[in-house]
């Protein structure tokens, strides 16, 4: 099957499950890639964390933070949107900022990262995409403005509300009237973006070497295993990612090596038209989409 057809067919497959979004795969090694709208402009939640990371962890080598040094934190607000680590605290706790980096990017922590933010605010983590040469990708705010959607102001059983608001108001210009969902005004990246920051951590050029190694580490680590892992991971490759969720908003990125030394990165961001919170089909259909883009361009 041609490239083209095979596009086809899986844009048809997504449109088929209620998703579009922006996709790409990239051969690390000779820059061939492919995707579906990967200049497609989407809000991308958690994704941030992963430059986030980059950014602190650069301040480390540098000496310009210590990353043994012990901060208070105080207990976190039980929400819908911070269901791990430090959000569900009931107690202030003291954890070390190399510790922080870990629950934030491994656990996906939104109270770990907005301490981190805290240390390493929006506007430096940008300084630091594009001092590496990255574009596309823009830092606007904290994680806790994800708990403020109205997903927080309905009953969990009325979840389909909030998802409907999200699914019915987008503009053609990609704003939204929710502000998490406007790219004008969220933290917001593509697929190719995405892309470049992990060709970046996986062959560093303008990211200190040491910094790309411990960002790895920690992707490797990731411990949301539902989405793209089950099509990526195996005893013959490893798989090392960060996911994002909001709302109708589904995406992962990620690296996989192979066995045989090949390595492809890969980028998967999605939106719903399902005013549902709950969509294992979507999941399973994001991630065969995703690794059969991999296996036409690793096929080439």
């Amino acid at each position: 099957m041609n490239a083209q057809r095979a596009v086809r067919e899986l844009r048809s497959m997504l449109e088929d499950a209620g998703l579009s979004g922006s996709f790409l795969v990239r051969d690390l090694a000779t820059g061939d890639e492919l995707g579906i709208d990967p200049d497609v402009e989407l809000p991308i939640a958690s994704l941030v964390k992963v430059p986030l990371a980059t950014a602190v962890l650069e301040r480390i080598q540098d000496g310009r933070i210590d990353g043994a040094a012990v901060i208070d934190v105080p207990p976190g607000r039980i929400t819908s949107a911070g269901p791990v680590g430090l959000s569900r605290f009931r107690h202030p706790a003291r954890i070390a900022v190399e510790d922080l980096l870990y629950l934030s990017t491994a656990l996906s922590d939104n109270t770990a990262a907005d301490v981190l933010f805290g240390l390493v605010p929006p506007a430096e983590v940008n300084h630091t995409l594009a001092n590496a040469g990255i574009t596309g990708i823009t830092v606007r705010h904290l994680m806790r403005e994800l708990t403020r959607t109205p997903a927080e102001r309905f009953e969990a059983r009325e979840v389909q509300f909030a998802q409907s608001l999200a699914i019915g108001s987008r503009t053609a210009r990609r704003g939204h009237p929710v502000s998490q969902l406007d790219v004008s005004r969220a933290n917001s990246g593509t697929a190719r973006a995405c892309v470049d920051l992990l060709q970046a951590l996986w062959v560093p050029t303008r990211i200190p070497a040491a910094v790309a190694t411990h960002v790895r580490s920690l992707m490797s680590e990731n411990i949301i295993r539902h989405r793209l892992a089950p099509d990526f991971r195996s005893d013959a490759s490893r798989w090392s990612s960060k996911t994002g969720t909001l709302l109708n908003l589904r995406h992962e990125i990620g690296v996989v090596e192979h066995e045989d030394g090949s390595r492809y990165a890969v980028a998967a961001l999605t939106e719903s038209t399902v005013p549902a919170a709950a969509q294992p089909t979507a999941e399973a259909v994001m991630a065969h989409v995703a690794r059969s883009l991999h296996d036409q361009l690793r096929a080439w």
